[in-house]
């Protein structure tokens, strides 16, 4: 049976992903001032990090419309995955639902399922990666969706950003209590929680030191790690991804492991030099 996986612009795609005929990408908007940016192929990260330099103003997200996704659906492959962003930080989860429902009420039913992946970025790289590998094993659509619910629930996401400005203003730190100043350099630590919200996990003086308390955080926390895949994604600090992924090899006896730039959503929050690790 034949299977695509459609994966919303906020997870970003290896060369191999994009290679194998097998992934799509369902594209966010991106706004920065008066302008409007598709997150698609044609996403230039260092001509939308200078505008939003330039900008006094808070860049904005907007999730694929449900006839987007529905649009989607509409293809000759007899099994469709989606992995959208936490459903807690973007209304992409429930466009796709809603859109998987219009298409059933027009088009009568067809093998459509919707992973919340509860985290972001990488994070979906690394769902849509299991529903391959599933598929690949011959699991049948239902084990599917156990195994990958079952991923999904087993991932820890992790993040240190230069800034912070993108999530505060745009509403994504909802419960985030112990923010300290950014005067004092003062970099925090962040993870996701199960439900897939935000959360601080500890903080260090500049950012070598919080990213060396993430290390830390990460290692500790890593279940059966020789079974997994490390998972790296940098919004234009290429060197400091590869230090951090030599210094979690280190630690952890992953079975794999990969460094991808930021796409445009990503690219959005993570600021200019923000780090993101699943594993």
């Amino acid at each position: 049976m034949s299977y695509k996986v459609i994966v919303d612009s906020c997870g970003e795609l290896t060369e191999e992903m994009k290679a194998s005929g097998i992934f799509e990408t369902a594209s966010l908007q991106l706004q920065v001032d008066q302008h409007i940016i598709t997150d698609d192929e044609t996403f230039d990260q260092a001509s939308f990090l200078e505008l939003v330099s330039a900008s006094p103003e808070c860049p904005k997200s907007s999730c694929p419309s449900p006839e987007s996704y529905m649009s989607k659906y509409e293809c000759d492959e007899e099994r469709v995955y989606i992995v959208t962003l936490s459903a807690e930080l973007s209304g992409s989860y429930n466009s796709a639902v809603l859109g998987m429902n219009l298409y059933k009420e027009e088009h009568g039913e067809k093998e459509i399922h919707v992973f919340n992946s509860c985290s972001a970025s990488v994070g979906e790289t690394l769902i849509a990666m299991k529903i391959q590998e599933c598929e690949e094993a011959g699991m049948t659509f239902q084990q599917v969706i156990e195994a990958v619910d079952a991923y999904i629930a087993s991932q820890n996401t992790y993040f240190v950003l230069e800034s912070l400005e993108a999530l505060r203003k745009n509403g994504r730190l909802t419960g985030v209590k112990a923010l300290v100043a950014t005067a004092l350099n003062i970099k925090p630590v962040m993870g996701s929680t199960p439900e897939g919200t935000i959360c601080q996990l500890g903080q260090g003086r500049g950012m070598k030191k919080a990213l060396a308390k993430m290390i830390d955080q990460v290692a500790h926390n890593a279940k059966n790690a020789e079974q997994k895949i490390l998972a790296i994604s940098h919004c234009n600090c290429p060197k400091r991804a590869e230090e951090v992924r030599n210094m979690l090899l280190d630690r952890l006896p992953v079975k794999d492991s990969f460094v991808v730039d930021t796409r445009g959503v990503s690219s959005l929050y993570a600021s200019d030099g923000g780090i993101i690790v699943v594993v």
